[in-house]
């Protein structure tokens, strides 16, 4: 057995990942070193570590990409491992390279492996040679704009294209036709380049309505391998995993055994070691074919860590350090089911546009597993992905873990920040989802089911509970009261939409809400800083709430209402964004393609800037048609949500 004995371990990433990597670290006696950003200087990851080093010299979004400066952060810690986590560089056979030559540990693959495996058109070939279904395709290395039209043309509409390198939906984009090919190619290669470093691309043909399915691997240095089982990731926006389960609800014990098999052969024909996940689409004829290989640990690893009762990131330090994995494929059992999702901080109604901004209250429940790295008053920056957090159950049966996993989402509290909470909730009691149905398709085919509305009820207690917990709003007393009920006109925003209601106190103690001709009686048993407890029909609720001036977010049961006091405010301009022929930026995020120039004639609905944020694209429109008057920013500006990008005089 040849050791590579390490004592301390430098997490090359932020977030939730380098909270879950240094618990179990320091479980197994190592010191744990952390690195990071100036955005992320007093993030718990930072104050959590037993050292920090700041490596944000770099834009915040490429700071953790920056393999000098956190090689040099190892050697000054006297840190003689890395973990890379997932996302940034893991999957970087240059970093692996790099860790390797400074004689450090990587924790993960060979740089060879993820040479081999990290890149998907490689992998594809490795897999085709080795006789493994693959998605039809084209992985050639001729990448010029006429070539990959001709190749997309030959596969056949509808197709994929992927970034070579990376994962998360980045560098991704369907294409139903050739007339949107030129541009939805150069978004791919763009977004990939600015996430990964690097703007290759493949092609794919489109598979129908499939299953994500995925199969969690691991080898160690002595030529052994095994896989833990699958996941169903079917679930997706933007080709991003929202929840994941274990094990599939369409997959049984055969094509289990037949995929593990197939998993397992990849990786000993590799001579991998460490964790990694293949993955593939199956159809609905039970047919199943490879996609690619993600040489690193997975965001979903805590639903295979619930069925398996092991703990991957001790598993990935152990095989590091040159043991042989503890377990044969035989030993492995697999109990209950498993699901994940992923708490975003994006606004699902606004085809997910990620949102950043300050966490003003932010409350886990503590039933369930719980990952995240956040505390009410933080800020979530604009530079790193939207996820937040991830909720994970477990149960002896599937509904258990549904069930238990919504009762803990209703739990769930984060205001300041939208996020996809209610969203989350409606794809768990979808009927579609509860009977185990739901492909990649899922998220597409109800969209308008999956949207979550406001009750008339819920809006009345939110403008009491703006009305009342206002700094000089007179304190909540109960009882009785001779003084005669006046009502007070108050105005709010809600949903884009102005509304206007009236308050009363009543003479026995209780409140009138008047909203759009429907009265509403609320007793309030209690009011805390950030909490309300009422009384309503007979029935005793509590919702919980944070103000930000003139703004205040209430939830109630896994649903938030953001709520504007505009009682005072002067009356604003009818004008939408973009219909008055200014195109504002619809979010923070820095400015990556200026698609027109002044003088330019542009009709209704066409691409004029591209802003990036949260390591994804977002394309801004015309509001009118006309010719463009001016070009407000240019590229690599930083953005605000609001600022005026492009002007165009109708």
């Amino acid at each position: 057995m040849v050791r590579r004995p390490f004592h301390k371990v430098l997490i090359a990433n932020r977030g939730e990942i380098a909270l879950r990597v240094m618990r179990t670290a320091r479980q197994l006696g190592h010191g744990v070193v952390a690195v990071y950003s100036d955005a992320d200087h007093d993030a718990p990851h930072v104050r959590l570590a037993d050292q920090a080093v700041r490596i944000g010299a770099a834009p915040p979004a490429q700071s953790y990409l920056n393999i000098a400066a956190i090689i040099a952060a190892a050697k000054s810690t006297g840190a003689d491992a890395v973990h890379p986590g997932y996302g940034f560089l893991a999957e970087n056979d240059d970093f692996a390279r790099a860790c390797k030559d400074a004689g450090l540990v990587f924790i993960g693959p060979s740089p060879e492996a993820i040479a081999a495996m990290g890149n998907k058109a490689g992998a594809k070939t490795i897999m085709q040679r080795a006789g493994v279904p693959c998605v039809p395709g084209y992985q050639g290395e001729d990448q010029g704009d006429a070539a990959m039209l001709r190749e997309a043309t030959r596969i056949g509409f509808p197709v994929m294209i992927k970034a070579v390198a990376g994962g998360g939906g980045r560098g991704m984009r369907l294409v139903s036709d050739a007339g949107s090919f030129p541009d939805a190619l150069r978004s791919a290669r763009s977004e990939a380049a600015a996430a990964f470093g690097d703007g290759t691309v493949i092609l794919e043909k489109a598979i129908a309505n499939p299953r994500h399915i995925e199969i969690q691997v691991f080898g160690d240095s002595h030529g052994n391998a095994v896989h833990l089982g699958e996941r169903d990731c079917s679930v997706q926006r933007r080709h991003q995993k929202l929840i994941e389960e274990a094990p599939s609800p369409a997959v049984g014990p055969e094509l289990r055994a037949r995929m593990g098999a197939v998993a397992v052969q990849a990786v000993k024909a590799i001579g991998y070691e460490g964790a990694g996940t293949l993955e593939f689409l199956l159809d609905g004829d039970g047919q199943f074919y490879f996609m690619e290989m993600n040489t690193r640990l997975q965001v979903e690893h805590p639903v295979t860590e619930a069925l398996t009762g092991l703990d991957l990131v001790e598993w990935q330090l152990r095989v590091a350090a040159g043991e042989p994995l503890p377990l044969r494929q035989e030993q492995i059992g697999f109990s209950g089911h498993a699901i994940e999702v992923r708490l975003c901080s994006e606004d699902a109604a606004q085809d997910f546009m990620p949102q950043s901004g300050r966490m003003a209250l932010w409350q886990m429940p503590e039933t369930i597993r719980v990952e995240h790295a956040l505390q009410s008053g933080a800020a979530i920056p604009p530079d790193y992905d939207s996820m937040i957090a991830k909720l994970i159950s477990h149960g002896a049966s599937r509904e258990e873990a549904r069930t238990r996993l919504i009762c803990a989402l209703e739990q769930a509290v984060g205001l300041g920040v939208t996020t996809n909470q209610a969203f989350l909730l409606c794809c768990l009691r979808h009927p579609a989802f509860a009977a185990g149905k739901a492909t990649t398709a899922f998220i597409p085919a109800h969209r308008h089911e999956l949207r979550t509305h406001s009750g008339a009820a819920d809006v009345a207690l939110a403008a009491l509970l703006l009305s009342v917990s206002h700094p000089l709003a007179h304190p909540v007393r109960g009882g009785r009261s001779i003084a005669a009920a006046f009502p007070t006109p108050l105005r709010f925003e809600l949903d884009g939409a102005i509304r206007d209601c009236e308050l009363s106190r009543e003479r026995d103690g209780s409140y009138r809400v008047t909203l759009e001709g429907a009265e509403h009686l609320f007793d309030i048993v209690s009011l805390s800083a950030d909490g309300i407890r009422v009384r309503r029909t007979g029935i005793t609720d509590s919702a919980s709430f944070a103000r930000d001036g003139d703004r205040l977010f209430m939830q109630h049961r896994g649903r938030t209402l953001t709520l504007r006091d505009v009682t005072l405010a002067a009356p604003q301009s009818a004008a939408t964004a973009g219909g008055d022929g200014r195109v504002r930026a619809a979010l923070n995020g820095r400015v990556v393609a200026v698609l027109v120039k002044p003088g330019d004639r542009v009709a209704l609905g066409q691409p004029v800037v591209t802003l990036e944020a949260m390591k994804m694209e977002h394309v801004h429109t015309a509001g009118l048609s006309g010719t463009v008057s001016a070009i407000d920013v240019a590229e690599g500006d930083q953005v605000t949500t609001g600022r005026i990008v492009v002007e165009i005089a109708g």
